[in-house]
């Protein structure tokens, strides 16, 4: 068996510092790296892209509305061509940064409110896959598992796209399938033993349980960690030799996908 684990990182600003991806990042295998929009800046996008050579991990591009001070979080009501040239914009400007240390961007998840929105909404993911793809045919794009994300699924395989089933372990699911809204208690799990129980469940049982007790199947290839949740180290760092002590292989996209 063989599962990726990412982190979004990169997303300081300035001399605004947030999360912890010098730590975090040793336990990862892909990096989805802020672009600039909802938050990252240059520099930091360079020294985000320089540690990820450091430790063997894929670089993946983070893009997201720009919405420095809603950290990206806020639905924008933007036509569909602004959202394709947000996305377009962003992939390129990593591109850049991956390229003059000799890597590629190896996939594309959205952040926040436009992961979001496009899980709900179809055209959104159309727009979306579409600036990916006019891009990059080889970038791989992440999608959320389960039954809401399968249309964002379809969409991408129509214009030529890979594309990667993502679970979170460390954030609480509705019923259907859904993230829990952050605003809600409980929403974010940050007991590192029931947090890799959780990342065990999805990797080798292909379900998780949900809010209500209920279990909600799918078959994800990668898990998503935050590396801006307290004790964020602790969690990334306990599902890694969880899932490689059970014989699970840790792997980049790229290697199995």
């Amino acid at each position: 068996m063989k599962i990726d684990i990412n982190c979004d990182m990169g997303e300081s600003f300035g001399s605004y510092k947030l999360g912890l991806d010098e730590e975090v990042i040793q336990y990862i295998t892909s990096a989805n790296i802020a672009c600039g929009y909802h938050a990252g800046d240059p520099l930091v996008m360079e020294k985000t892209v320089s540690m990820a050579k450091k430790h063997g991990v894929a670089v993946g591009a983070h893009p997201g509305f720009p919405d420095l001070m809603g950290f990206g979080r806020r639905n924008i009501d933007a036509t569909l061509e602004e959202i394709k040239g947000y996305v377009v914009y962003q992939i390129g400007a990593l591109q850049a940064f991956a390229r003059a240390q000799g890597l590629t961007v190896e996939h594309v998840k959205p952040h926040g409110a436009m992961y979001l929105m496009a899980v709900e909404d179809e055209k959104i993911s159309e727009a979306i896959v579409e600036a990916i793809a006019s891009v990059d045919k080889d970038l791989i794009f992440v999608a959320l598992a389960g039954s809401k994300g399968e249309k964002m699924t379809k969409i991408g395989k129509k214009v030529g796209l890979r594309v990667a089933y993502e679970a979170f372990p460390d954030r609480a699911y509705t019923p259907d399938g859904t993230l829990v809204s952050r605003r809600q208690p409980g929403a974010v799990i940050k007991d590192p033993e029931l947090v890799a129980q959780r990342a065990m469940m999805m990797a080798k049982e292909g379900m998780v349980e949900a809010i209500d007790g209920t279990t909600v199947p799918f078959r994800p290839e990668t898990l998503c960690v935050h590396g801006d949740t307290p004790g964020a180290v602790n969690l990334v760092r306990k599902i890694r030799e969880t899932l490689t002590a059970s014989g699970v292989e840790v792997l980049p996209l790229s290697k199995f996908i």
